[in-house]
């Protein structure tokens, strides 16, 4: 219970409004608890759906300790699971994508059926029974074309998202898209100094020239409004909702998940060095080429960008407490044709750099807090608004799940 006590005090001594102590961004200890009270319950992105069109399409992932496989099924269903053969518990699929017929266990060839149930089993003995050793399921949801999995024994409810989100999403039509490009960069800091960064735009002037073309810096864009909602915000969103396409402000109670439809900045339709579109063949049916961007956030892992011609899908995955892996996919319409629909340069090359100086600053944030001198700051309330939103929702959250077990101890 040590790290929990030490947790528990942490969270009791934070002053609101304020950035975390220390421990939180480079404690062991704190980073376990992350993953066990965080990661290892939430729904969590995983992939574009579109990644596994044909069955027996695959893709690997670990999230901590765990290794999961998210395979096709015959039946055109998603599935997820661990990935370990039930014989020994070797590694099932070595490749990060793939595609297979049967999912075959390199060590001694038990195979299983691409819904996880054991085909094959060499020289196991008359009274073994296959039913009893097919491979543990992880919780795997489709919606709109993105696809999260939950490694909790009992998943939360996933309704609540599914069904806000799939009226926002669904005009963008991600079932016919395809992954165009993806990046992995690994980030030396904390994850939750990816998602503070991520959060606020108060640092986007001095640090991001490209994304600022179409990007709009304005606090009520990427912060956390809703209340008192701007003007031409109200307009844009009325604008839109008119022609029934879901854009208004809309963040969930628990402060879990946000979606907006925000307008980009000086006439720009898509994030690119002119502001012009990006892909000629559109993603979707979104009736204006100036709709902006569907902007959705749902922490612990993934925030988006879905535009009128293509779209973002982002993944945030811990790898220690002072290393995270930030994952870019770029998502285009299925028959979009590179060098005659969309050029790989012109869509890549705002968030690419984006990216890296996204990594730079919080690779700076971290080494600033890695210092005996540093004490936690005043967030900024008007531009930091998103920071303070998230910074809550990890505390209220890690909060919920550790206190009842120091009861519990007492």
């Amino acid at each position: 219970m040590q790290a929990e006590q030490k947790a528990l005090e942490l969270l009791q001594r934070r002053t609101s409004g304020h950035a975390l102590e220390q421990a939180f961004y480079t404690d062991p200890d704190v980073f376990a608890l992350d993953l066990d009270k965080i990661f290892y319950r939430e729904w969590l992105f995983a992939i574009p759906a579109c990644e596994i069109p044909k069955t027996g399409n695959y893709v690997t992932h670990k999230i901590g300790a765990y290794r999961i496989v998210i395979v096709r099924g015959a039946d055109g269903v998603i599935r997820a699971f661990h990935n370990s053969c039930r014989h020994r518990g070797s590694i099932l699929c070595k490749s990060q994508k793939g595609s297979s017929p049967k999912l075959v266990c390199p060590y001694h060839q038990w195979t299983y059926e691409l819904d996880g149930s054991l085909l094959w089993a060499r020289d196991m003995g008359s009274e073994f029974d296959p039913r009893a050793h097919g491979l543990k399921t992880v919780h795997c949801r489709e919606i709109a074309g993105l696809v999260y999995v939950c490694l909790a024994e009992n998943a939360p409810p996933f309704e609540p998202f599914a069904e806000l989100i799939e009226p926002y999403l669904a005009p963008h039509d991600l079932g016919n898209a395809k992954v165009a490009f993806e990046s992995s960069i690994i980030e030396n800091g904390n994850w939750k100094l990816v998602w503070e960064n991520n959060r606020e735009c108060y640092h986007c002037g001095g640090n991001h020239p490209s994304l600022c073309r179409s990007y709009s810096d304005e606090p009520d864009v990427t912060g956390i409004s809703g209340d008192s909602v701007p003007d031409h915000l109200v307009a844009h969103f009325k604008r839109l909702e008119d022609v029934n396409l879901a854009s208004k402000f809309h963040l969930d109670e628990s402060g879990q998940y946000r979606v907006a439809r925000m307008p980009l900045k000086g006439g720009a339709v898509s994030y690119t060095m002119s502001g012009k579109a990006a892909v000629n063949r559109p993603l979707g049916r979104i009736p204006f080429a100036d709709a902006g961007s569907l902007l959705k956030f749902h922490y612990p892992t993934t925030w988006n960008h879905f535009l009128p011609d293509h779209s973002l899908v982002f993944r945030v995955t811990p790898v220690s407490p002072t290393e995270t892996e930030v994952t870019t996919k770029w998502l285009v319409h299925k028959d979009a044709v590179e060098g005659r629909d969309y050029d790989l340069k012109t869509l890549t090359e705002v968030w690419l750099a984006t990216n890296d100086e996204d990594r730079r600053v919080v690779e700076d944030n971290q080494q600033g807090i890695l210092s005996p001198a540093y004490t936690p700051g005043p967030y900024s309330q008007l531009q930091e608004s998103g920071v303070i939103q998230f910074v809550d929702w990890y505390c209220d959250t890690l909060r919920t799940r550790v206190a009842p077990l120091m009861l519990a101890a007492e």
